[in-house]
């Protein structure tokens, strides 16, 4: 699984996700890996840029990330997503469960 936290903004804790796709094939990796890295955390972005694909599993993941941090009252955001997979969001209407951002600054920045 190719997750990296790439540091902290205003204490806001970024993760790069430089995988083609989010599926059914890594779903449950990316979960166990991202959940270890926002062990204590309240304020996460997800940057989405390297990712160009996803499905159900995928989505299911992103969605229990968002839940345990809205269960810490905190929040996951999500940003820099391909117009294919940002296309698909708003197909399934899941840009209405997520905060989805352009740019990392830009998610860092609706935290404030």
């Amino acid at each position: 699984m190719k997750l990296k936290e790439v540091g902290e903004d205003n204490n806001v804790l970024l993760i790069e996700l430089n995988e083609d796709n989010l599926d059914a094939s890594n779903a449950r990796e990316f979960r166990d890996a991202i959940q270890l890295m926002m062990r204590d955390r309240t304020r996460v972005v997800l940057d989405m840029a390297g990712v160009r694909f996803v499905d159900s599993s995928g989505l299911g993941a992103l969605i229990s990330c968002l839940r345990l941090l809205n269960g810490r009252e905190g929040d996951f955001k999500l940003c820099a997503m391909s117009k294919p997979v940002r296309a698909l969001f708003e197909l399934m209407r899941i840009d209405r469960v997520f905060a989805i951002h352009n740019t990392r600054d830009e998610a860092v920045r609706s935290f404030a």
